[in-house]
């Protein structure tokens, strides 16, 4: 399994060989560099953690200054893990190696993550999907939003857990599965997936297949 962390750059469209035009998402992957390496004997699981994005020392920690400085490498913005399998892609790297776009090949497909966009405090009718309250109709004005009963007003007397209500809606984190690559260029770090992934422009991602 090839793993690597990536830059949300933006969207464009590419033509097909069969000359339709096919929706894409532009994503920078990599290059990463190898932070740590889990292993079985030392931390009960085998995992890898990789490091992208330059970051100015100044504004890293000490403690992951000297982190950075054991795998002979600059400051990092972001590092994830990922576990690894004997015998795939990642498994082989070792303590400051770098990961590049060159692990996946044109065709494959991939699953994506990243953290969608914030919508801030949002009603049922967008975050729930709710149709509202009747019509507009009977003498109603300002109800056609409005969620309706929230529950019994005799007993329990409250809202029970669970009640799907108004509130705060994006900003999680979202998998997007089974995306192809529609093209690499691995002279610029690029990799065109098709169809959208989740968050805004210059967001990170984990990329994986």
């Amino acid at each position: 399994m090839a793993k690597i962390i990536g830059k949300k750059i933006g969207m464009t469209s590419v033509f097909g060989p069969d000359g339709k035009n096919i929706p894409c998402t532009v994503i920078e992957a990599g290059p990463c560099v190898v932070t740590q390496v889990r292993t079985v004997e030392n931390d009960g699981y085998a995992a890898l953690q990789l490091a992208y994005d330059e970051k100015k020392e100044k504004s890293t920690t000490k403690g992951l200054l000297g982190h950075f400085k054991k795998a002979n490498t600059t400051p990092k913005s972001k590092v994830a893990e990922f576990p690894v399998f004997a015998g795939k892609d990642n498994a082989e790297l070792a303590l400051g190696d770098q990961v590049t776009v060159d692990l996946f090949v044109e065709n494959d497909w991939v699953d994506v993550v990243g953290e969608s966009k914030g919508k801030g405090f949002q009603g049922v009718v967008r975050r729930h999907n709710f149709s509202g309250v009747g019509g507009q109709t009977h003498g109603q004005h300002n109800r056609l939003r409005a969620p309706g009963s929230a529950g019994a007003s005799s007993y329990p007397s409250r809202v029970l857990p669970g009640r799907k209500l108004g509130g705060r809606m994006g900003g999680e984190r979202v998998k997007v599965v089974n995306l192809v690559i529609v093209k690499l260029i691995p002279e610029s770090n690029l990799m065109l997936v098709k169809g959208s992934v989740p968050g805004a422009k210059g967001s990170y991602l984990l990329i994986e297949n």
